[in-house]
């Protein structure tokens, strides 16, 4: 059975107190359903920009976008079908994580279903879903030299049900889930059971046992943004670990690996963090009133105040200048109504501050 040989260093326990640190708050914030979902549409486009595009896809955020919302591009035909595949994929996560139970483990079989999604129409249908059955290599796409050589063909169902046997034995469950994570996209990567498709389902799959073991964190975050943001750095990481003399996977010490996977997701939630504090509202307010719906005008007006002190006729026509005096008028009412302000003074001279 595989066993992951790794050392708990300090900057692997600063990351990790990072990432525990900005759960907490994305989680208790108290954002508005709108913004939940804002986040979320905006995660979904940048992981499926970022971890087509780190595999050579070439379109940019704004088409990945259009596709996403069924609008026609002019692209490739191949990049546009990639697009496609990985948002079935992270939808397929999605339904995984929506089932889990208590006693749910995590398959073989969801490895296979993301690898089929992942490659759709870009691998014959007998590859797709189906562990490889020859030598590949892995090569620089600048210089054209082989880089890493994977595992041979036949060793491949040993390889991985001695991982699949690691991942569901109770006492994996005593490492935190961010290091499971990344060992499971190392070990996946190592493997590289696939013709093809194998960096996209390492890190879809990555990405399943975070939320299996209750790392969703609302949805919010994209670490394949981290990745190819240097894209470099993310492959000689992985080469650096898989370039090491081990007679076999449970003998590469993944330490190195693992700080730079627990690093990527500190710091893509410690920015999804300050933007979330910035956009809830007061952590008191959800104590006393709870989570309640409001319109994307009536946040603004709602932070306006709480930066401020209060909000007249006039400071309320320059933070919405698009919209007319009776509409703002009614949001106004609606937020006195449910209880978050109160008016001062006459119509002309009124000001609104929070109750």
């Amino acid at each position: 059975m595989y066993n992951p040989k790794f050392t708990i260093t300090a900057n692997i326990l600063n990351f990790i107190s990072k990432i525990e640190a900005a759960k907490e708050i994305i989680e208790d914030a108290p954002l508005v359903p709108a913004y939940e979902v804002k986040f979320r549409d905006e995660a979904i486009i940048r992981t499926v920009h970022h971890g087509t595009h780190i595999e050579g896809n070439l379109l940019d955020s704004g088409q990945v976008k259009a596709v996403l919302e069924g609008r026609e591009i002019t692209a490739k035909e191949r990049d546009i079908q990639e697009i496609l595949n990985y948002r079935n994929v992270l939808k397929y996560i999605n339904s995984i994580h929506n089932l889990q139970d208590k006693n749910q483990v995590i398959l073989e079989k969801d490895l296979l279903a993301i690898h089929r999604l992942t490659v759709e129409k870009t691998l014959p249908k007998m590859q797709a879903g189906r562990y490889r059955r020859t030598q590949v290599v892995v090569k620089n796409s600048k210089t054209g030299k082989i880089s890493f050589i994977p595992p041979k063909a036949e060793k491949i169902p040993v390889l991985i049900n001695d991982f699949f046997a690691w991942l569901n034995l109770q006492e994996s469950e005593f490492v935190h889930p961010v290091l499971t994570a990344g060992i499971t996209h190392y070990v996946l990567a190592y493997i590289h059971p696939f013709v093809d498709g194998n960096g996209r389902t390492a890190r879809a799959f990555a990405t399943l046992v975070l939320f299996m073991r209750g790392y969703d964190i609302k949805k919010f975050f994209s670490i394949e943004e981290y990745f190819d943001r240097n894209a470099k750095l993310y492959y000689q990481t992985l080469q650096t670990v898989s370039r090491q003399r081990a007679k076999n996977l449970s003998g590469r010490n993944l330490t190195i690996w693992l700080e730079y996977f627990c690093q990527g997701l500190a710091e893509e939630l410690t920015r999804i963090k300050e933007r979330v504090k910035k956009l809830s509202l007061d952590i008191k307010l959800k104590g006393r009133t709870g989570q309640i719906s409001l319109s994307e005008r009536q946040v603004r007006i709602v932070e306006y105040i709480q930066n401020y002190g209060s909000i007249n006729n006039r400071q309320w026509r320059g933070l919405l200048p698009e919209y007319s005096d009776d509409t703002i008028l009614r949001d106004l009412k609606d937020l006195a109504k449910k209880g978050l302000i109160k008016k001062k003074g006459s119509t002309k001279g009124a000001v609104y501050i929070l109750k």
